[in-house]
């Protein structure tokens, strides 16, 4: 509730600067997310806009980080004026949707209007759906006078229960940047290729948007959600994500500034409201440290690295943490409980590395390497589990030398976001090295034999295999 109190008395304030006088009529032009899915639950995200797509050939951001976003817009222009501009509108929504194998089920909420004070947002909680269905959904739209807008179609699968053997595919991305996007009218190429191999859900490691990079950097309430509009606006995003389930992890440029901790600030935006931004812009449970089940073979950890940590500056020691002692024993606790064949740890940061020597903000660092030590000496112990991280912007697969855990390194979503290491750097941890863009899939299956393996596979931004390895269930 917190995280709503936060907004809630700005909303007033900031409203106004992402919304746009049009002719009455409404779209929805950020399309939906679906996210939290469980085996019988999900939750459906949308929000009205007053134009169809973004606002591309509007007045340009100059590039510089200072002063803040609001005093560069030039003089007689608003917000709703600036490139890639997508302004909210008030109007109502209505979901229907159902289970692909029994369509006369179908289940259709009432007209719920959106909320003006957390830019025109409305999110839906499912409950009650089928373990390992198929849904579609449709979310039509009207204006404040009922006035008919568009119907946007989309689509998720909820996990198989945890006794069924079913093939699961999933895809991980971290570090998308509007301004480092490889195809300026679309977005990042990587999405309508990673829509080809039609994962069963997708996870966002976190750097989904970067407050802290300039065109324009995100000081303020106002300013942080232009930039949420304006990357959702992008069809290629907009597109997967309505077809797509979801699981978004936020880390520190989406949530204030580089490194940042609990208590900082950011020019005119707080902590407090870094975070309640973060859960009004996407479909988030009440935890944001989670574990799901997909099927017998699959169970995945989604964890938080922002919200408990210990300042980066701080010495290191037993009490020093990242993630918080409550969820580090949620963790212990149900990773020890678990019966799946194959448990992945999905962090926004990573456990392993290496990482630069100067870097100091995650567990691969000297600067948290008691906890480090810790969590990696708990997974080293358990059987078939693996690391999926995000934040570094290269590709690898990493093996510590002490406890043997393997760590998988998605990469960044474009090539021009690929930097810090190089590819003449390879260690004797590394598996495979690579300073390029791209994306991670995981598929979990039986091979040919009928024994469980997981395949680990690095693309390209073109959609170029670059390297596969195979783990089989011992």
């Amino acid at each position: 509730m917190r995280f709503v109190l936060a907004l809630f008395a700005l909303g007033s304030l900031v409203a106004f600067a992402q919304a746009q006088t049009n002719d009455g009529r409404v779209f929805q032009g950020n399309g939906i997310k679906i996210g939290e899915m469980t085996q019988t639950s999900a939750i459906v995200w949308t929000r009205l806009t007053a134009n169809a797509e973004l606002n591309l050939p509007g007045s340009e951001w100059p590039d510089t980080k200072k002063p803040d976003g609001n005093s560069l817009i030039p003089e007689g222009k608003t917000l709703a004026d600036m490139a890639g501009a997508l302004p909210g509108i008030n109007g109502s929504v209505r979901l229907t949707y159902w289970n692909k194998d029994s369509s006369a089920r179908k289940s259709q909420t009432e007209w719920v209007v959106v909320d003006p004070d957390h830019d025109f947002i409305r999110q839906f909680k499912l409950a009650g759906l089928d373990p390992g269905a198929s849904y579609q959904l449709e979310v039509q739209s009207r204006s404040a006078d009922a006035v008919p807008g568009p119907t946007i179609n989309g689509s998720f699968r909820t996990p198989p229960p945890a006794d069924r053997s079913s093939k699961v595919s999933f895809t991980v991305v971290t570090g998308q940047d509007y301004p480092r996007r490889d195809d300026p009218a679309n977005g990042h190429k990587i999405y309508p290729l990673m829509h080809k191999l039609d994962p069963d859900f997708f996870v966002h490691t976190g750097d989904i948007e970067y407050y802290d990079k300039p065109g324009p950097i995100a000081t303020n309430v106002a300013v942080a959600r232009f930039k949420w509009n304006r990357m959702y606006g992008l069809p290629f995003e907009r597109d997967f994500q309505n077809v797509t389930g979801s699981y978004f992890i936020k880390d520190d440029h989406d949530t204030l500034k580089n490194d940042a901790w609990p208590g900082q600030t950011y020019g005119d935006l707080t902590w407090e409201q870094g975070l309640a931004i973060f859960r009004e812009q996407f479909p988030l449970d009440e935890k944001t440290y989670r574990t799901i089940r997909w099927g017998k073979d699959l169970q995945i950890w989604l964890v938080e690295g922002r919200d408990f940590r210990s300042p980066n500056n701080v010495p290191d020691g037993p009490d020093k943490t990242i993630w918080g002692d409550e969820q580090k024993q949620w963790f212990f606790k149900t990773v020890e409980a678990s019966d799946a064949t194959f448990k992945v740890l999905i962090s926004p940061t990573p456990l392993v590395g290496p990482d630069r020597d100067n870097k100091g903000d995650n567990h691969a660092n000297k600067a948290f390497a008691h906890e480090g030590q810790q969590l990696r000496a708990f997974i080293g112990k358990q059987k078939n589990m693996f690391i999926c991280c995000g934040d570094r912007h290269w590709q690898y697969v990493s093996v510590d030398p002490i406890s043997g855990v393997r760590e998988f390194s998605c990469g960044p979503t474009s090539d021009k976001h690929a930097s810090g290491w190089s590819n003449d750097k390879r260690s004797p941890m590394h598996q495979y090295l690579n300073v390029v863009g791209g994306f991670l899939s995981v598929t979990v299956e039986s091979d040919a034999a009928g024994q469980p393996v997981a395949i680990f596979r690095h693309y390209s931004t073109g959609g170029k295999l670059l390297n596969e390895d195979r783990q089989v269930a011992r």
